[in-house]
């Protein structure tokens, strides 16, 4: 296994965790915790596509971060 597909794992299994957590009420799914964990999943996914690129998987993992990084701005604005 090449150095991107390991990223691209821990990536997924970040995002599998923080999703898992949040479906048994152990994470809330708006914290900071989650969103970092859904935004770092979804940006090493993005990396390890870079070497093998796929087009569905590129975009559903853009979305992905796209909206941890909305969750992540609107958390810092409501601190504020």
């Amino acid at each position: 296994m090449s150095i991107p597909d390991i990223g691209g794992v821990i990536g997924v299994a970040l995002m599998l965790f923080a999703y898992a957590a949040g479906q048994l009420n152990r994470l809330e799914m708006t914290s900071l915790p989650a969103l970092l964990m859904n935004l770092t999943g979804s940006a090493l996914v993005l990396w390890s596509l870079s070497f093998k690129f796929n087009l569905s998987a590129a975009l559903m993992e853009g979305a992905w971060f796209l909206v941890a990084l909305y969750g992540l701005v609107r958390l810092a604005l409501k601190k504020r």
